[in-house]
């Protein structure tokens, strides 16, 4: 939120100030704040036999207030059946009274296990259903359900004074407030939402506004359709006493343009105080569009609904809001592609939802507050560096906290995805391999392998050290330099340790190193690091009088050891191991062919490797060999030599 009160606002209390300021926390924050059992209610076999039809279809038809959460009506499941089966099994919360479940519009008995509930039907494979459950009563909460309890919430903004119910599902707490099933492989293909409420009040939820339907007895009924894939925790409704304020985006590749419909509290001061945040949405849509390819839901609407919570919710082409700080707006939007046209297929790949949209704010920053992204990513580094450990892939998705990491998920997963691009080091391909993403698993789901597949597929790099080291692997490099100016050349060690060597010991990325010279201007060398110790020449620099940065532009979590000049340095000097002269390696430089040569008659291997530590020949030999290297290119080589007693690294320069 915003520091400079308007004039508007020069009569609110300092109370309220402050928690206007902390309504504006992150969505992590909010979703960390939850702790829920696996899919909700389910144990293992149940999830099983949940899992043997496919959702096709939710039809809501819910009466709510402002004021209270407790609910009535109607949950409606269409489906197929994946298998032939002798009944449906789903999720509702136990304390609901359940009046009567139809089978295909017919009464039918049901059996119910707390919040399991099994309805009989003769199914074969293929065959379509319908169940519908009329239901009333109240959510729990954190006194009726300690391990849930966020689904639904009422509460008034201390900020504005306004009263709101809305729902909070993610990830197993839909069940708190409709039947459903709660499988985030199993999308729904569209969604009916119809809510009734107090005529005063207004009622937001996904799609398009349908139908608004004065009912003549104080109570309207707002009926939602949204026509597209959704997965269950991206439903939603939030009702209170709102004012509709409607702005429209123009995004590249739109036939018409695009509704934001934004449901803001009905207190003069709120829209007038919040309007320039709101309408940078324009701008974010129209900016994201061009980068992941046009807003998927274009055809229907994007748009807010605001409620006191700490942050946001990414509900489907509706999210819930607190307040409009720009990076929290853009990272909501951006889930709209990154959560939910693509939904991680598991929640231990999270990664594939907040990891990118948190870079997505990075992004925004970085075309529309240029400066401010630097930054952005400054903090994220410190963050993820105040402990030395965690992954980005979450291991316990049992585990609110562990799922919802600010530090891990979030800032970590978006420093990763900074990361990605700078490995590929070409904007045009790398943004093209997100719309390529987007597009290929479309309405669906995906784990964050299918991001690396996607970018080896655009790049034809190989990113399975990428993964294992800084997705699946734990902690992050501290580089040091050891460094001597050659005449024009350099020659360069590059040593790193790391912060849970116990899990990755190493980290083999590219590295840029700025240099000062003597008469020049800086320039930025990039390396591709191959080891805890990487040897390198890099010739004709000019004279080189200093190193002024080590990833200068910030695009590795590292920190920084020391920087040291060693003027005896010499990397063509590389043949002597503990006095004794085990191998020769000669010419260095050379042209055309190498030889290396052994002091005994040991079997010895010798493998030579490209400055990124691909093995390009592997050769064994007893005394003497030599390797062709006519036919490559100039550059540094690295030579990998070794016998029962000794083993040596060459740095290798081909004129």
């Amino acid at each position: 939120m915003k520091n400079n009160f308007t004039l508007l606002l020069l009569s609110f209390s300092l109370a309220s100030s402050i928690f206007s300021q902390q309504e504006n926390h992150s969505c992590s924050q909010l979703k960390s704040g939850k702790i829920t059992p696996k899919n909700g209610s389910l144990t293992v076999s149940q999830i099983a036999e949940s899992e043997k039809y496919d959702v096709t279809f939710y039809d809501l038809n819910l009466t709510m207030t402002n004021l209270n959460t407790t609910l009535s009506g109607t949950g409606g499941i269409y489906g197929k059946a994946r298998v032939a089966v002798d009944s449906v099994l789903f999720e509702l919360f136990s304390s609901f009274t359940i009046s009567e479940i139809r089978l295909n519009n017919v009464a039918t008995p049901y059996g119910r296990n707390n919040s399991a509930i099994k309805v009989p039907a003769n199914l074969t494979a293929g065959q379509t259903f319908k169940i519908e459950v009329d239901y009333n009563g109240t959510p729990p909460n954190g006194v009726t359900n300690p391990l849930g309890g966020a689904g639904m919430t009422n509460a008034s903004s201390p900020s504005w004074g306004n009263r709101v119910t809305w729902s909070l599902s993610e990830p197993f707490s839909a069940y708190e407030w409709w039947p459903c099933k709660q499988s985030l492989r199993d999308k729904a293909d569209s969604v009916s939402v119809k809510i009734t409420v107090p005529s005063t009040c207004k009622a937001g939820s996904n799609g398009v506004l349908e139908n608004v339907v004065d009912l003549g007895n104080g109570t309207t009924r707002y009926e939602w359709k949204h026509k597209h894939a959704i997965d269950y925790y991206l439903i939603s409704v939030a009702v209170a006493e709102y004012v509709d304020y409607t702005i429209y985006a123009n995004p590249v590749g739109a036939p018409n343009p695009v509704k934001i419909q934004n449901y803001i509290y009905n207190n003069p001061q709120t829209l007038p105080y919040f309007k320039n945040d709101i309408d940078e949405t324009v701008n974010f849509l129209e900016y994201f569009s061009e980068l992941f390819g046009l807003y998927p839901y274009h055809a229907e609407k994007y748009g807010h609904s605001m409620a006191p919570l700490g942050g946001g919710m990414e509900h489907q082409t509706m999210t819930t809001q607190g307040s409009f700080s720009k990076t929290l707006t853009a990272h909501e939007l951006a889930h709209q592609w990154w959560g939910n046209q693509v939904t991680c297929a598991s929640w231990s790949d999270i990664w594939v939802n907040e990891g990118f949209a948190s870079y997505a704010e990075y992004l925004m920053l970085e075309e529309m507050y240029p400066g401010q992204e630097i930054t952005d990513m400054n903090d994220r580094h410190q963050n993820i560096m105040s402990q030395p450990g965690g992954s980005i892939w979450v291991a316990d998705s049992l585990s609110d906290g562990a799922i919802f990491s600010s530090r891990l998920t979030y800032d970590k997963g978006a420093a990763f995805v900074h990361t990605l691009r700078f490995m590929l080091n070409d904007d045009a391909q790398f943004f093209q391999a997100l719309r390529d993403y987007q597009i290929a698993f479309k309405d669906s789901v995906a784990v964050g392998i299918d991001i690396k597949n996607t970018l080896e597929a655009a790049s034809g790099l190989d990113l399975n050290a990428a993964f294992e080291e800084w997705y699946f692997g734990q902690g992050y490099p501290t580089y040091s330099a050891i460094w001597n100016a050659v005449g024009t050349d350099l020659h360069l060690k590059i040593n790193h340790t790391t912060s849970r060597s116990n899990v990755t010991p190493t980290f083999t990325n590219p590295l840029e190193i700025r240099f000062s010279r003597t008469g020049q201007s800086d320039t930025i060398v990039r390396f591709d690091i191959y080891g805890n110790q990487s040897n390198f020449i890099v010739p004709e620099i000019g004279i080189v009088s200093n190193i002024t940065g080590i990833d200068p532009n910030n695009w590795i979590i590292n920190k920084v050891g020391t920087i040291q000049k060693n003027s005896n340095l010499n990397m063509l000097n590389t043949n002597v191991i503990e006095s004794d002269l085990a191998f020769e390696v000669y010419p260095n430089p050379v042209t055309d062919a190498i030889t290396i040569s052994s002091k005994t008659a040991d079997k010895c291997e010798v493998k030579l490797l490209d400055s990124k530590g691909k093995v390009l020949k592997a050769l064994a030999f007893s005394e003497k060999v030599k390797i062709d290297l006519s036919s490559y290119p100039a550059g540094s080589y690295i030579l990998k030599i070794e016998n029962s007693t000794a083993e040596r690294t060459h740095v290798i320069i081909k004129k």
